[in-house]
Parts: C-alpha cells; sequence; structure tokens
C-alpha cells in the first residue's frame, strides 16, 4: 500500500513539472529577449550620444550582456571602463 502511495505521489510530480515548466522557460526567455534588447538599446544611445564626444563602446555579446544584466549602471561602467582604460 505505501508503495502504490509514493508511486502516484512521484507520478504527481512528474505530471506537475511537465505542466509547469514550459510556462516557467517561456517566461524566462521573455524577460532574457526584452532585457537583452533594452540593454542593446542603451547601448546604441550611448554611441549616438557619446560619438560627440569621442566615446564609441564597441557592441558585441560581452557588452550587450553586461548592460542587459547590470542595466544603467552595465552601460555607465562600460563607458567609464572605455573613457578611463582604453583611451
Amino acid at each position: 500500500m505505501n508503495m502504490t502511495i509514493l508511486i502516484g505521489l512521484f507520478v504527481f510530480i512528474i505530471i506537475f513539472l511537465f505542466v509547469r515548466m514550459p510556462k516557467f522557460l517561456l517566461r524566462f526567455v521573455r524577460t532574457g529577449t526584452v532585457r537583452l534588447a533594452i540593454g542593446l538599446l542603451m547601448l546604441v544611445l550611448l554611441n549616438v550620444f557619446g560619438n560627440s564626444f569621442g566615446l564609441h563602446v564597441p557592441i558585441n555579446l560581452f557588452t550587450v550582456l553586461v548592460s542587459s544584466v547590470l542595466g544603467i549602471f552595465g552601460v555607465a561602467s562600460l563607458a567609464l571602463i572605455h573613457l578611463l582604460i582604453l583611451a
């Protein structure tokens, strides 16, 4: 009797995970895509407006990831690194 309860509980957990996982994965991908797009937009705006000051931060995978994860502070740190270390 105890074994059938454990098997039933195990099957219920597996079914629950398969039903809930696509919703979580879809939300994770959607949030990540929006953050990447916003990070890319911030870098483009930094390059457009920073061009008059001689500031150009290259847009590549690393800089987009930094700006999407850290937001405004990531873009500011990339600009400071470019101004203080690379220039």
